[in-house]
């Protein structure tokens, strides 16, 4: 079922005239550089960490709400939910936004294939939860906020405070000035 409801998304994504891969014609497993044309195009970046956790809060979120419901049709459930962002994120109102109010100045969205990693991510999230106990699931997605806070001066939280609530300081903070 979320093999489908992937397909479906590709179909959806392709309609949308997102690219499948990465417009420079290459893919790579990693794309290290944020500030880069490749960010968001390739299988992972630093924002694969984001997904990671989506599916974290989705599992709690699902276990919390429908806890009765089969792991296997909450991760479903999930997967529909992280579909619907990855739709929402490559609309142009939530790209020029993007482009506005945080640091991702020359963002244009994903690529089909970046896309898809990011909703494998959240399923990989998922099933960390699904096995772990929440304290370990916690503590492991703090510590993926920590360090992509330090290291790429971005994560999930800054990343959502700046699309809803867009703070300058935070803005300059994030570009190093």
């Amino acid at each position: 079922m979320a093999l489908l409801i992937a397909a479906l998304i590709v179909g959806i994504l392709l309609g949308e005239g997102r690219p499948p891969i990465c417009p420079c014609g290459v893919v790579r497993l990693w794309q290290g550089v944020v500030e880069s044309p490749e960010n968001s195009q390739q299988v992972s970046d630093w924002y694969s960490f984001s997904h990671i956790i989506h599916g974290m809060i989705f599992f709690g979120l699902l276990w919390l709400v429908a806890r009765r419901v089969p792991v296997h049709w909450r991760l479903v459930i999930a997967v529909v939910i992280e579909c619907g962002w990855e739709i929402l994120e490559n609309s142009p109102i939530i790209i020029d936004r993007y482009r506005q109010a945080t640091i991702a100045v020359g963002y244009t969205g994903d690529s089909i294939l970046n896309s898809l990693s990011d909703v494998a991510m959240m399923a990989l999230g998922f099933l960390i939860a699904a096995r772990l106990p929440w304290r370990w699931t916690l503590g492991l997605a703090l510590a993926m906020e920590a360090m992509t806070l330090i290291l790429i001066r971005d994560n999930l939280t800054l990343n959502v405070l700046m699309l809803v609530w867009p703070i300058d300081a935070v803005r300059l903070w994030q570009a190093g000035v």
